[in-house]
């Protein structure tokens, strides 16, 4: 009766859909984990973003790899800008999507060693080439607050580092290679400035990340494993429907052909 099964056509059928049941539970479970890691992640920085600042010099030293648990972790300092030694990140977008510069400038800490502190992000001035006009802090010991981050690297952001670049510009945020260009002891990471605002809000804050949005993670899960659960009912249709097509054609009637004309 089921004979059919046994087919070249209908093993291979068979096999494909015994590979593709695990296949499609385990993209399942992969989109899963990227939505348990979402949720994680924007735990993490609502927690952060909501807990007192500390002391930079509390989260991290000269050399130090900032921990994922204290990315966007609140952070103070105290100090004065060094402008002579600013330099901008390249191929930075706004919030709206504009592409321009994000202001890194050393902060000399009081009594203590150099942090870099991202600005905020200016516009681009058409050329490349040339180091852009950027409206300078006040003068002076100052207090700043921001968001504490781990130095950029490609494999985290994609981003090359490129060499050769005009002077003073950089593609990555890497307190080592400051360190190195300045000549003097840098901490680890990076302050992403939220406070004071410049005036006439130039260089751009930078604003917060998003920790609402947990994307579209567990529907793609749900979907293949609906997809999985199909693949054994759509193969049992089939079988189902070669059947019935090979019964209907076995009972019905033989003509008997028709005796050859004189």
């Amino acid at each position: 009766m089921y004979r059919f099964l046994l087919s070249r056509q209908w093993v291979l059928v068979t096999l494909l859909a015994l590979a593709l049941i695990p296949t499609m539970i385990e993209l399942g479970f992969w989109q899963l984990h990227r939505h348990e890691h979402k949720v994680a992640q924007n735990t993490l920085i609502a927690d952060n973003l909501k807990a007192k600042p500390v002391p930079v010099t509390d989260l991290t030293s000269p050399g130090h790899t900032v921990p994922r648990s204290d990315y966007w972790r609140q952070v103070s300092a105290t100090g004065t800008w060094d402008t002579a030694h600013e330099v901008v990140v390249r191929r930075r977008t706004a919030a709206d999507g504009r592409v321009g510069y994000h202001v890194l400038t050393p902060f000399v800490l009081a009594g203590g060693p150099t942090v870099m502190v991202n600005r905020g992000w200016i516009a681009d001035n058409g050329n490349q080439m040339d180091f852009p006009k950027i409206p300078a802090p006040p003068a002076g010991k100052v207090t700043i607050t921001g968001r504490l981050m781990a130095d950029q690297t490609t494999a985290a952001s994609g981003i090359k580092d490129v060499k050769g670049l005009p002077p003073r510009q950089v593609m990555l945020i890497s307190s080592a290679q400051q360190a190195k260009a300045l000549g003097r002891t840098v901490l680890g990471g990076y302050i992403e400035q939220t406070a004071p605002e410049s005036p006439d809000n130039s260089p751009e804050l930078i604003p917060a990340p998003d920790d609402s949005s947990i994307g579209p993670h567990m529907a793609y899960a749900v979907q293949w494993w609906l997809f999985s659960a199909a693949v054994p009912v759509g193969w049992f249709i089939l079988v189902r429907r070669e059947k019935q097509d090979r019964e209907e054609a076995a009972a019905a009637p033989v003509e008997a052909p028709e005796p050859a004309a004189a």
